[in-house]
């Protein structure tokens, strides 16, 4: 089992990255017209706000304690009315690649964390700047799946015709079983994890490169 302070060097990068996430589908449905998320108070970096019990509790904790060396998780989706954002499907488009692109701008920032606790021989920080970066490459790429309701559906979504979207979208009732069947298949191996393995090493090369 992870000693307290492995458990606080996963759970800080998470928690952020969770927060951020979704906090960033808040803020830029807000800049395109929908203040649903600001009036509910989910434009916010209290982690309190978004936290999923199974998606950002029991999946990532089952996950660390089997160390099963990856790590994913999910918050609770930001309340949007896609009816009220400006540009219509494009809107919903932005509003969907908000939560990764900050996942990105996060591992970016962990990525200059970790370069200074090189120069500075911090080995905590080293490790959460690894972590965090690994988690938010994890969290992009996964939140990109064509699966309702993650990011990556909303994009489908919004480039169908309304038919076809309609009926697209009824596989959100089954999404939690389809995600967490492909978990315990195996699946993510071979849809998540290529994907992040070639982020990471954009990152490696230019952690070498800074550094």
């Amino acid at each position: 089992m992870p000693d307290f302070q492995t458990l606080l060097i996963y759970i800080i990068p998470l928690l952020f990255a969770i927060t951020l996430h979704e906090a960033a589908h808040g803020w830029i449905a807000s800049k395109l017209g929908d203040h649903t998320a600001r009036m509910m108070g989910r434009v916010t970096l209290d982690p309190t706000k978004h936290i999923d019990p199974i998606g950002t509790i029991a999946i990532p904790l089952v996950l660390l304690l089997s160390s099963s060396g990856f790590i994913f998780g999910w918050a609770k989706p930001v309340p949007i009315n896609f009816n009220a954002l400006r540009n219509g499907k494009n809107g919903m488009i932005w509003v969907a690649l908000a939560g990764p692109g900050a996942n990105i701008v996060m591992a970016v920032c962990w990525l200059f964390v970790m370069i200074i606790a090189i120069n500075m021989n911090i080995a905590v920080l080293i490790e959460m700047g690894r972590i965090g970066i690994l988690v938010n490459c994890v969290l992009a790429v996964f939140n990109l799946l064509p699966i309702p309701p993650l990011d990556g559906s909303r994009v489908i979504s919004a480039l169908l015709p309304n038919r076809l979207a309609y009926q697209y979208n009824q596989l959100e009732q089954y999404g939690l079983y389809i995600l967490l069947g492909l978990m315990f298949l195996g699946g993510f191996n071979y849809l998540v994890r290529p994907w992040v393995e070639l982020i990471l090493g954009w990152f490696n090369y230019a952690l070498i490169a800074l550094g």
